[in-house]
């Protein structure tokens, strides 16, 4: 009998990757392609959906050639992808209306300050475990429909439909025009703000404040389920899972136990906590989502801490700047000095996120001196994530009184051996990165392999867990006291520089 591999879609947000595991979930092959960013106005992030999709109809043929198998000898495949980014189509033409609006996007700050003096705001969050802010689909979504021409009138008409990018590919991938499965799962759809964070399913109060159309939404279904097979591309496969990236990350780290947490340092970085089957609300700036939800298992909850800007900020300190090369040139700079010189970077590009949720904040290089040179600059870049890491950390531990013991690490900038023992030290706990790096596409694998019975249960993939590496705290307490009231100080002077001025109340969190 021939052998038989599972496959994976990871949608990010700078490429898209089709990753096929065998059954130690080892990698066997890897096919990747980047699209373009779109930045059309100060804030404005976009993307082509249909740019994304075309690279889908390439990667996954390219995958299956590479590994040296035949469709039919893909179990199943599981779909993962960057969260809250907004595209609208056409259902008879499968044309979207525009560009997809991307998660990083913060064209709406004047919205959300409006929607936060509506009457009701207050009860959004108790709906949907998030605080009004530009990051979320529902406010993006809203401005389409309220800025598009003629949207709002084909929305209610049922001529458009709305999806994350986790909609959009399952939708194309099982027929498109011709039939396609207009779906998304529980985790997407708890980014959404639409999602009633306790029933799982549109909540009608949601609906009726952000003024969205239900008849555009995509049905709900648990992480786990075979939604169907693909009819094109690669004709044949089930579908049999479908997660947002982090969600996806805290599965592939088999983070299955309450308590246990993880950390995906990517374009932005994201902490994930699992807390069980408990809805945590937190009261310190995190944001309550669903972890995942197995079949018709009750839903598995997490609080999590979105930070924006971490790999972005190495990217902008080469693009930008021209400071470096390539981005793991920042490491050998940033070892060129033994600190950062008393200079401190904020990188609030898009705002602050977890756990402040400004979204007027900018950002700001603080404590520069004529001694300052690349090198300080490049070490204030690296502990930028680690400070941002420690104050989700912060907040997670006090939601739950407890203290954390360890943290899991995945994503491209855990390469950076510099980062990883900073982060290690400001914490205070180890850090650990597992063998396998690619966890985001590892985690819908597992969901997918899981749903078919290739994988028999969640201990089965625990024993695929193996340790990489490993770094423990070796600052002085008392140094990592004072740098950490510095980088708050630095953070605080963020504060109120974009207009207009709006925070979501970090008390009512």
């Amino acid at each position: 009998m021939a052998q038989r591999f599972v496959m994976a879609i990871d949608q990010g947000t700078t490429s898209t990757r089709c990753i096929v595991f065998d059954s130690n979930a080892r990698l066997v092959s890897v096919a990747q392609r980047e699209h373009r960013q779109y930045y059309p106005k100060p804030g404005w992030v976009e993307q082509d959906a249909v740019e994304i999709w075309r690279n889908v109809d390439r990667i996954m043929p390219h995958a299956l050639r590479d590994a040296g198998i035949s469709a039919d000898q893909v179990v199943a495949l599981g779909i993962t992808n960057q969260r809250e980014t907004c595209v609208v189509w056409d259902r008879h033409t499968g044309t979207p209306v525009g560009r997809a609006i991307v998660w990083e996007d913060i064209r709406t700050e004047s919205l959300v300050t409006e929607l936060t003096a509506r009457p009701g705001a207050d009860e959004v969050r108790d709906r949907c475990g998030l605080p009004i802010a530009p990051y979320f689909s529902a406010p993006s979504l809203k401005w389409m429909l309220d800025n598009v021409p003629g949207l709002r009138d084909r929305a209610e008409r049922g001529d458009v439909l709305f999806g994350t990018m986790d909609t959009w590919l399952i939708w194309n991938l099982t027929g498109g025009v011709n039939g396609g499965l207009h779906v998304t799962d529980v985790t997407n759809a708890s980014r959404t703000m639409l999602m009633n964070i306790t029933t799982q399913q549109w909540d009608p109060f949601l609906l009726s404040f952000f003024d969205i159309p239900q008849r555009m939404l995509p049905e709900i279904r648990p992480t786990t389920e075979i939604h169907g097979r693909t009819t094109r591309v690669v004709p044949g496969i089930e579908i049999a899972a479908a997660l947002g990236d982090q969600h996806a990350a805290l599965f592939g780290q088999t983070c299955f136990a309450e308590g246990e947490t993880k950390c995906t340092y990517g374009t932005g970085s994201f902490l994930l906590m699992n807390t069980g089957t408990k809805l945590v609300r937190s009261e310190h700036g995190l944001l309550t989502t669903i972890g995942y939800q197995l079949g018709g298992e009750p839903v598995t909850y997490a609080l999590e801490g979105s930070i924006a800007v971490t790999g972005s900020l190495v990217q902008w300190f080469r693009d930008n700047l021209g400071l470096i090369h390539s981005a793991p040139e920042i490491e050998t700079l940033a070892r060129t000095v033994k600190d950062n010189g008393g200079c401190y970077i904020v990188p609030a590009f898009s705002g602050l996120f977890a756990p402040h949720w400004h979204s007027e904040a900018r950002g700001i290089i603080v404590g520069l001196t004529s001694y300052i040179t690349k090198g300080h600059l490049a070490r204030a870049v690296l502990e930028a994530t680690a400070w941002q890491t420690r104050e989700v950390v912060d907040a997670m531990n006090a939601d739950l009184g407890t203290q954390s013991t360890v943290l899991k690490v995945d994503g491209g900038m855990t390469a950076d051996h510099l980062l990883m023992q900073f982060i290690a030290d400001v914490l205070d706990i180890p850090v650990m990165r597992p063998m396998v790096a690619e966890t985001v596409s590892l985690g819908a694998a597992y969901a997918a392999g899981l749903a078919v019975g290739y994988w028999p249960d969640l201990e089965g993939l625990r024993r695929n867990w193996h340790l990489a590496a490993r770094w423990t705290p070796q600052m002085d307490p008392r140094h990592r006291d004072d740098e950490y009231a510095n980088w708050k100080r630095a953070v605080e002077l963020t504060f109120g520089w974009a207009k207009p001025r709006h925070a979501v109340d970090s008390a009512k969190l």
